[in-house]
């Protein structure tokens, strides 16, 4: 058994096809007239705000890349993939959790940071004997091992 879908009358663009002898020269669906609208509307808002004035070339530019930008965005366009469901999809992707990939810290200031030789010199080994002696808390019990003593607390 052969079941037919309904995927024919999906395919059909809905075009304006006009009155008879009076169409347009170009096929162009419904939606391309819209969005084509609003990316002119928006094209020359760019425009004015970069500061190109108003005049023929000023225009005649905004028109070529309001085609140019109609027609790529109309071939993403279709009846599986409406005009909102791309904006909403743009919108998730630009707003979209990210890695961060500055570093967490504040800012270092040089008086903070302690500068010195890099390795400081050991005291030569009588020094730190008689260093250890001299600090207070700390008691030197002689120890029978080997001759050494040990430092307790």
């Amino acid at each position: 058994m052969l079941v037919r879908t309904d995927d024919e009358v999906y395919r059909v663009d809905s075009v304006w096809l006009g009155p008879p002898r009076a169409t347009f020269p170009w096929r162009a669906r419904y939606v391309s007239y819209g969005l084509g609208l609003l990316v002119m509307i928006f094209v020359m808002f760019v425009q004015r705000r970069v500061g190109i004035g108003l005049d023929f070339f000023s225009l005649a530019w905004a028109l070529v890349l309001t085609i140019a930008i109609t027609r790529f965005l109309g071939q993403r366009i279709d009846y599986e993939r409406p005009l909102g469901q791309v904006v909403g999809l743009f919108r998730h992707e630009v707003t979209g959790p990210r890695r961060r990939t500055t570093g967490v810290g504040g800012v270092v200031r040089s008086s903070r940071v302690r500068v010195g030789p890099a390795v400081r010199p050991r005291p030569p080994r009588r020094a730190r004997r008689s260093a250890e002696q001299l600090q207070p808390g700390r008691r030197v019990e002689p120890v029978r091992q080997k001759g050494r003593t040990r430092v307790t607390r």
